[in-house]
């Protein structure tokens, strides 16, 4: 059974708060037919928008097949292919014979076929005869349309992780191949198949998006606020009543302003305040659960600064003092980063290891506000 603070799955319904401008447009642009992008650190609320925005289209009478799979642990472009392949057949049929139809119809001339032994084995419903070529990538990448066209029903693929196709060797040319069919078929204009991608890799959907512009006027990036502290608090104090606790407002603020307004950590941090507490929850409480926390996390923690450069770890350092023209004489010497080009070259790292990002202003922000609090105060022991 599910208790007032939920923060190891997504949530819809009462349970979801804040964020119904990210919903409505969401839902809007579902509707129209266009492909979503939703970039969020971990545990930033991805699933939850999109799960709400499906559910509020649901109860407004709109109907669609969902496909959903993830990129985080495929490391070659066969194994992207066979998994998209699987995941919109899925959405379309039901039984072996009906995936076998599809794959014959749909994906003839290339070398996908529908194995009956591996789809009993390992529930594969698209293998490979031979090695992908650039026209089997083209006919997968054709595939989702071809049988929301067929059947005239619409269908949504959601693809997780997808700045990890960047792992993936030659990954590029499945770039090219999506961003290529979507020009093709056009934006919008009651589009029956689109695409919600979801990253968690800030800076590299930046750089796929972005930088190097794939699906440029194809997807639409949707953006992710900051949910109102005041909405959190309502939240947490009926969550608090429910179970006969009462908590001072302000001391759930300051959770707030610790956490960033991050749902995922507050709700992970209460719930554990809500197990050591009965009645009125006083301060000590609250410094004995986030103690319970930083031991929870500090070995990943720890591990991340182990994995830095020296320079790396000043550079940090210089963000958390409160410095951002890093490259200016004063702070190069004083924080021993040696050039102005070696400077960059640490920004550079510190944003591809994903610990760092920038605001539109090129402000520095760390991008785990549980990981700022915990390197602040207990690897370089500063002062509140």
């Amino acid at each position: 059974m599910d208790g007032p603070f939920i923060y190891d799955k997504f949530v819809t319904g009462k349970h979801f708060i804040g964020r119904k401008t990210e919903c409505t447009i969401l839902s809007n642009l579902i509707s129209q037919g266009e492909n979503v992008a939703i970039v969020a650190p971990p545990k930033g609320g991805k699933s939850s928008v999109i799960q709400q925005a499906l559910f509020n289209l649901r109860v407004g009478g709109v109907t669609w097949q969902t496909g959903q799979f993830s990129v985080q642990n495929i490391r070659s472009r066969e194994q992207f292919l066979q998994r998209f392949g699987g995941a919109v057949i899925r959405m379309a049929a039901a039984t072996p014979d009906e995936y076998a139809a599809i794959i014959a119809k749909h994906l003839a001339g290339t070398h996908f076929i529908f194995d009956r032994e591996a789809f009993s084995r390992s529930d594969e419903v698209v293998s490979l005869n031979w090695d992908v070529d650039e026209a089997d990538i083209l006919a997968m990448m054709h595939l989702p349309y071809s049988l929301a066209e067929e059947r005239g029903s619409r269908m949504i693929l959601i693809i997780d992780e997808f700045q990890n196709i960047d792992y993936i060797e030659d990954g590029d040319q499945l770039f090219r191949a999506m961003d290529a069919v979507m020009k093709e078929k056009g934006s919008g204009g009651g589009r029956l198949f689109s695409y919600i991608l979801t990253g968690s890799k800030v800076n590299a959907m930046d750089d796929i998006l972005g930088h190097r512009r794939y699906f440029y006027r194809n997807v639409e990036r949707l953006p992710m606020g900051t949910v109102d502290e005041r909405e959190i608090v309502d939240h947490l104090v009926k969550g608090f009543l429910s179970s006969g606790k009462v908590i001072d407002r302000n001391l759930l603020l300051g959770a707030c302003h610790l956490f960033r307004n991050n749902l995922f950590y507050i709700n992970h941090f209460v719930s554990m305040c809500d197990s050591r507490s009965k009645g009125y929850i006083m301060e000590p409480v609250l410094t004995e659960a986030l103690s319970c926390m930083m031991a929870v996390y500090e070995p990943r923690f720890r591990a991340i600064m182990d994995d830095l450069t020296t320079h790396q770890v000043h550079l940090l350092q210089a963000v958390l003092e409160g410095n951002t023209r890093f490259s200016g004489a004063d702070t190069v010497r004083k924080y021993h980063l040696n050039s102005s080009a070696n400077v960059k070259r640490v920004k550079e790292a510190l944003m591809k290891k994903e610990i760092l990002t920038f605001d539109e202003r090129e402000n520095p922000v760390i991008i785990d506000p549980l990981f700022e609090y915990w390197v602040r105060k207990n690897y370089f022991e500063m002062s509140e």
